[in-house]
C-alpha cells in the first residue's frame, strides 16, 4: 500500500523563499533580512515569488519524502525528473524472496486479468528462488524481477523541482501511480509551506491553462475547481 511520508524538509521553508528573494534587492544581508520579515511579508514575497516566476528563490527550500508501496513502474518515471536526489532500496542486495507486488486498478478490477497477473508473479517469485538455489548471485537473479515489485524510495526535491514535478505528474494525463504519489507528497508539503505550494497541481491548476493540446484529458473546467480561492 503506497506510503507517503515527509521525513525532513527546511525550517520555516517559506521565510527562506523570502529572504532569499529580499536579499535580490536590498543593500543589507540575509540576517538583518530575516529580523525584518513579518510573516504577511514573508507570504507576499512568496506569493509574488511564484507569481513571477523568479525560481531560484524557490531552490533554498527542500523537501524530503520516504516513499513505500510503489512498483518499479513508478520509480523509472520517477528518476526522470533529474534535479533531484534518490535512494531506492537495492535489489542487489536485499534479497526479493516472496517480493510484494503492485497491481494496477485496471487488472485488480479483471477477475480473469488478476488471475493470470497473480499467476505470473507466483511465477516470478519461484524462478528467483530457484536461482538464488542454484548459487545464482541475488545481483543476477534479479533480472528475472517484475517491475511490478514493491520498493522503497526516499527523495529529495528542493520547490521549484516540485512544483515541475506537480505540474506533470498530478495531470490525469499522468499514469495513476505516479499522479497518486504526487498527490500525497503535494498534500504533505502544503501542511508545511501553505503560501508556497497554494495554487500547485497540474499545469492546468497552476496556470488555468491545459499545455496538452489535442492531448488533453478534456476535464479542464473540473480541474479548475481544485484551485484554492
Amino acid at each position: 500500500m503506497l506510503s507517503v511520508t515527509l521525513l525532513e524538509h527546511t525550517p520555516e521553508p517559506e521565510r527562506v523563499v523570502a529572504m532569499a528573494a529580499r536579499l535580490c534587492y536590498a543593500s543589507v544581508g540575509a540576517k538583518e533580512l530575516s529580523e525584518r520579515l513579518s510573516d504577511e511579508k514573508v507570504k507576499e514575497m512568496v506569493r509574488k515569488m511564484v507569481a513571477i516566476g523568479h525560481g531560484s528563490t524557490l531552490e533554498h527550500a527542500s523537501f524530503t519524502f520516504g516513499v513505500e508501496g510503489v512498483s518499479r513502474v513508478l520509480t523509472h518515471q520517477l528518476v526522470r525528473h533529474r534535479i533531484a536526489s534518490y535512494d531506492q532500496q537495492s535489489q542487489r542486495y536485499v534479497a526479493s524472496h516472496g517480493f510484494q507486488y503492485i497491481t494496477p486498478p485496471k487488472i485488480a478490477g479483471n477477475p480473469a486479468a488478476k488471475a493470470r497477473f497473480d499467476a505470473l508473479m507466483e511465477e516470478i517469485r519461484s524462478a528467483y528462488d530457484e536461482l538464488v538455489e542454484l548459487g545464482v548471485p541475488k545481483e543476477d537473479a534479479r533480472y528475472v524481477l517484475a517491475n511490478a515489485a514493491e520498493t522503497k524510495i526516499l527523495i529529495t526535491m528542493n520547490a521549484r523541482s516540485l512544483l515541475h514535478f506537480f505540474n506533470l505528474r498530478c495531470c490525469l494525463r499522468a499514469q495513476w501511480e505516479i499522479r497518486q504519489m504526487a498527490n500525497r507528497m503535494l498534500a504533505e508539503v502544503k501542511k508545511v509551506a501553505p503560501t508556497l505550494f497554494h495554487n500547485a497541481g497540474a499545469s492546468c491548476v497552476n496556470t488555468g491553462l491545459c499545455p496538452e493540446g489535442d492531448m488533453t484529458c478534456g476535464h479542464l473546467e473540473d480541474m479548475l475547481k481544485l484551485r484554492e480561492p
